[in-house]
Order: structure tokens, then sequence, then C-alpha cells
């Protein structure tokens, strides 16, 4: 296939960036996406000019650093995938290929297509936790009773690799798809619920302070979610923020 991409390219975050084009040949149907972007950056090196730069590490779906806005869409066209799962069979000869980093305020640009995300990672510091009792006979976790319903659904809010694709699907920049499955994944389950209180009103508090926007009711965050992580936690989320606010 050939193919056009315009590409994102920004030397760091005071600077201004633009998309730039870039022909390519030879991408074959079975490529993934990440693969393709390698391509071109070794004909650039060939040429003497800077690669392309964008994050990667498993490319296995696992670590979700991969996040990519392809053609408008976090991740691309397909469902269910990461931007290294994406393959280039999506994709018709000729076609045009936008490239740009996640837009949000929460996630600036480091360079091209790498974005800081580490607003993340202090939400899940601010609260993603339990205390255990390790003093006298303590009962060992994994004999406490648990609702196998409630089990799975912990189970499937931790599926959530904090990719940000929720964020860059929503027009409001919102994080509450990705800070919901962090608080569900503990809220459910009974060692969870120690923490319960403090941890819903403290994550909440600092998704504010990053600058996340209000989540705006679109539905966009799950449907583009390469885990398909369900809206169903941010009604839980609101529940327990609730139920926390009225103990305060």
């Amino acid at each position: 296939m050939k193919l056009t991409l315009k590409i994102w390219r920004q030397k760091n975050s005071q600077t201004k960036g633009e998309l730039k084009t870039y022909p390519i040949d030879g991408v074959e149907g079975d490529m993934s996406f990440l693969e393709m972007l390698d391509v071109l950056n070794e004909d650039l090196i060939n040429k003497g000019e800077e690669p392309v730069v964008f994050d990667h590490d498993c490319r296995e779906g696992i670590c979700g650093s991969c996040s990519l806005q392809i053609n408008g869409e976090p991740h691309g066209p397909d469902r269910l995938v990461t931007t290294c799962q994406l393959h280039m069979r999506m994709f018709n000869d000729g076609d045009t290929i936008v490239i740009e980093p996640f837009r949000a305020k929460a996630f600036p640009v480091i360079k091209d297509l790498v974005v800081d995300r580490s607003a993340f990672d202090r939400i899940q510091q601010a609260g993603g936790y339990i205390s255990v009792n390790t003093s006298g006979n303590t009962i060992d976790a994994n004999t406490i009773p648990v609702n196998k319903h409630d089990a799975d659904e912990s189970f499937e809010a931790a599926t959530c690799i904090g990719c940000g694709a929720c964020v860059a699907a929503c027009k409001n920049a919102s994080a509450m798809l990705f800070t919901s499955a962090k608080v569900s994944q503990f809220a459910l389950l009974p060692q969870g619920r120690i923490e319960a209180t403090e941890r819903v009103l403290n994550m909440v508090a600092q998704m504010d302070k990053e600058g996340f926007g209000n989540c705006s009711n679109t539905g966009a965050c799950e449907i583009e979610c390469p885990k398909g992580i369900s809206l169903e936690n941010i009604a839980r989320m609101n529940r327990e923020y609730l139920s926390a606010s009225l103990k305060g």
C-alpha cells in the first residue's frame, strides 16, 4: 500500500507544533500501526532526518503507552484494540492518515506524539491502595467470601490499562471512566471497603486538581476504550462519592 501520513511534529511542550506530510510505500496489511511507523522512521533516519517520536513498550495491548489519535479516533478505527494491535488492513491503498497525540490539558505534549500521562499516576496514588490488618490471627484474604458478580465486575474494572483513550475521546477531556474503574476495582471487594470513603474523595479531588473536565455523558469513552470499561463504573463512583460526602 501507498499511504500519505500527516503526523504531528512538536519539538517540546514549549514550542508550537504542526502537521507534516510523509508519503510511505510498501506498507503491508499484516503490519501493525507501530510497525508501519517503524518503517517510516527507518526511512527518515536513512535520509538523515529526525525520526518521529512515539511511545511504545509491550506492543501486546497490555501497557497502553502506544496511545495515538488516528484520523480523530483514539487508537484508530478498530474497536477493543490499542494502537499496537491495530493492523494496516484497516486502511486502504492511497489513504491519507492523520496521526496526532492525545489532546487534553492534563496530557501535555512532551515531543511529537508523546504526551505526559503522569496525571493518571497521581490519581491512583491519591487513593489506590488497601490496608490489611496483619496483627493476630489474620484471615487469609483468599478465604474471604466474595460474591461472584462483584468479583467479576471488580476484575473487569481492573483491566483498565490507563492508556487515556477515554480522555482523548471525551469532548470535555474527562477522566471519569479511568478514575471510576480504579475506584470500582476496590469498592466492589470487602478488602477495599476499609478506605472506601477516603479513597473516592481523594481520587476525585486529585482528578479535578489535574485539570480534567467533567463527564459529558455521551459514552464516547466506553466506545473507544480498548478494554471496554463500562460506564456503570462512573455511576458507581458517583454513588460512592455522594455516600462519602454525606459521611463527611
